[in-house]
């Protein structure tokens, strides 16, 4: 990911100014991630070791969005629904 990119990404996201580790910061960075991932899969279906570093970044943000969901519900309904995560 390109650093524009990812700072765009951690503005959006952030809390209060400094802030580029909380929770919903890196949800956001990992799921644009995923999506430049998911892109660079979907032309070469034959790379495994891109393969195993997507599902392993998947299962990152999935442990970060439980773990947001037991601290509060409602940061979470609202990280959930700009990122169009879930239905």
């Amino acid at each position: 990911m390109e650093k524009q990119k990812k700072a765009s990404v951690i503005d959006k996201y952030k809390i209060h100014d400094g802030d580029t580790g909380s929770t919903e910061v890196q949800i956001a960075v990992l799921t644009e991630r995923i999506l430049q991932l998911t892109g660079h899969m979907a032309a070469n279906k034959h790379d495994f070791h891109t393969k195993r570093s997507l599902l392993k970044l998947i299962g990152q943000r999935r442990r970060l969005l439980v773990y947001l969901n037991k601290q509060d519900i409602g940061r979470y309904k609202t990280l959930i629904k700009s990122l169009g995560l879930r239905k």
